[in-house]
């Protein structure tokens, strides 16, 4: 996981609050982790998997 190239979610709020970056460099694997605590854990999904997540995210639009 050393070569993750970590961004910062497009979605993530601007107030330092909300934020999720994503490594999706990563042969067969997307990592989440919470930008507050980059030590604090990581989520791992199959790319396919990942994917279903983030159109049914669009889909759903944000939440308040």
């Amino acid at each position: 996981m050393t070569n993750a190239k970590w961004r910062k979610s497009t979605r993530s709020g601007s107030n330092g609050g909300s934020c999720v970056e994503v490594a999706d460099n990563l042969p067969g694997v997307v990592l989440v982790r919470d930008t507050k605590d980059r030590d604090g854990g990581t989520l791992q999904f199959a790319p396919r998997d990942w994917m279903g997540f983030v159109n049914l995210a669009k889909q759903i639009g944000p939440v308040a």
